[in-house]
């Protein structure tokens, strides 16, 4: 049976889009399809955490993000006796690092992240298929069937992979009957993104601080002229979203009568659920994003988890279509179900802190800790004491051999694996799908700073095999390329017969 695409991804938003620039740039052949027939124009995520910064300069478009967004203002919290304390988001010495290049995270409205994804995405030759709608599919051992809606009626189309990024309500994990326990928190709320008067836009504004149930926030929107309203409202009911509405409720709650709304370009009013699925795979099914996790919107974790799990996906699939083991892509829910786990568990304990008062974003929010030590992708090295294979690969400046500044980051960039030597003696004979980086005065780069070796902990002769997703897979010694390395690569390269190994 014939294929018409290789991946169908159904929805595109954050997850989707990164999983189709991810896939776009590998070449691989794929459909982005959306139900809805424009794209998403709200602001319900805000935050670009820096790990998530670090996926988006690999795949192309940090600097565009950083351009479109701006840094988190302070938080002004509004006492009932007129005066006003302010204070950070993230604590005030966060600067970035040779390690790390950045450092806090970046306030961007979600409408405005996935445009810039979506213009990333056209400049790779593809674009969201808004207006169509999954209808139905069923799957076998070589692919999956699914019948696709539109204005003009239904068609048939044949995929090798079908993935779910579909959202919290995921027709695909529905279909599929996968399990999505968690729990209702109790906590019902409206956001709204917003045009208005008497408020500035150099703070986060906050009103009834100790009132958990009447609490207020009001933060403007970098890089736009609007501001998003965000206020816990009763359980049940109907609640008045209209300008009039949000303006006597924010007259209410500031004990203000000068902060006007003139217009509202998006609003919603949503209950926090904080769940899980049981399971990411099924046969050639998957789900990422929010289909696979919904979470409470505290610490900016919903939209950055599905990013990552689109970026850990994707070079997945493009290895298995090219040849590599179908195991493979059971990594993918090895690796990030427990990740979300922990996520749920810091948006659900930031929550119940910001209901006491609290607004602080610490390290763990920004994911750069977060890892895959425990993964059987991960080559285990019980001699090394700090950085461990699953650990994330840390950036470091440093020059090449031509005489030019550059970074670890910027040598990495790109689908392929790196294969990373410092003061080795010898040059492994290359192979498709690896790029070999040799460190040292007479090699590829100069680590004149000593950063590299001092963030990887490495020796002369050692080597650090990089996964395209930017996680460490391995150390390994020169003598250990020729046995160790080939091994490892029958797991995760296509079948390569002229290639056994990397050793010259």
């Amino acid at each position: 049976m014939s294929f018409d695409t290789d991946v169908l991804i159904v929805g595109a938003g954050a997850a989707g889009l990164t999983l189709a620039i991810d896939l776009a740039r590998r070449g691989i052949d794929f459909l982005l399809i959306e139900q809805n027939a424009q794209p998403f124009g709200g602001s319900r995520g805000k935050g670009i955490q820096p790990r998530t910064m670090e996926v988006f300069e690999d795949l192309g478009f940090v600097d565009r993000m950083a351009a479109a967004g701006g840094p988190y203002p302070p938080i002004r919290h509004y006492r009932a006796d007129g005066t006003t304390e302010e204070s950070l988001l993230t604590e005030a010495d966060v600067a970035s690092s040779p390690a790390e290049p950045y450092a806090a995270p970046l306030m961007l409205p979600q409408f405005s992240t996935e445009a810039v994804m979506r213009e990333r995405l056209a400049e790779l030759g593809h674009r969201p298929r808004f207006g169509q709608r999954l209808s139905g599919f069923e799957q076998d051992r070589d692919g999956v069937s699914a019948r696709i809606e539109d204005a003009s009626g239904e068609r048939n189309l044949r995929a090798r992979f079908l993935i779910g990024t579909d959202g919290g309500r995921s027709f695909v994990r529905h279909a599929l009957d996968i399990g999505f326990p968690g729990e209702t928190l109790g906590i019902r709320a409206l956001v709204a993104d917003v045009q208005l008067d008497g408020l500035d836009r150099d703070a986060w504004h906050r009103f009834q601080l100790g009132s958990p149930a009447t609490q207020l926030m009001i933060c403007p929107l970098a890089g736009t002229d609007l501001f998003q309203v965000q206020a816990p409202v009763a359980l049940e009911g109907e609640v008045d979203l209209s300008p009039a509405g949000l303006t006597a409720l924010i007259t209410e709650r500031s004990g203000r009568s000068d902060i006007a709304v003139h217009s509202v370009s998006w609003s919603s009013a949503y209950s926090m659920n904080a769940r899980l699925a049981d399971h990411y795979r099924r046969g050639r099914i998957f789900l990422a994003g929010d289909a696979a996790h919904t979470h409470p919107p505290t610490g900016g974790q919903g939209l950055n988890t599905s990013v990552q799990d689109a970026y850990n996906l994707g070079w997945k699939l493009a290895a298995v279509l090219g040849g590599a083991p179908d195991a493979l892509l059971d990594t993918y829910e090895e690796e990030r179900r427990p990740i979300a786990a922990g996520m749920l568990g810091l948006a659900t304990r930031l929550l119940g802190e910001a209901k006491q008062g609290t607004m602080r974003r610490d390290r763990e929010a920004r994911q750069l800790d977060l890892g895959y030590r425990t993964s059987s992708l991960s080559l285990a090295n019980s001699a090394r004491a700090r950085i461990q294979p699953g650990d994330r690969a840390p950036d470091a400046p440093c020059r090449g051999q031509a005489g030019q500044p550059t970074r670890l980051f910027t040598v990495f960039q790109g689908p392929q694996w790196t294969l990373l030597g410092y003061a080795a003696a010898d040059r492994p004979a290359p192979r498709a799908g690896i790029r070999i980086v040799m460190i040292g005065e007479r090699n590829d780069i100069i680590d004149d700073g000593g950063y590299i070796g001092g963030a990887y902990g490495l020796q002369a002769g050692q080597w650090a095999l990089l996964r395209p997703d930017g996680y460490i897979a391995a150390f390994l010694t020169t003598e250990e390329l020729d046995v160790k390395l080939p091994s490892y690569l029958g797991h995760v390269f296509p079948v390569d017969p002229a290639s056994t190994c990397l050793a010259g």
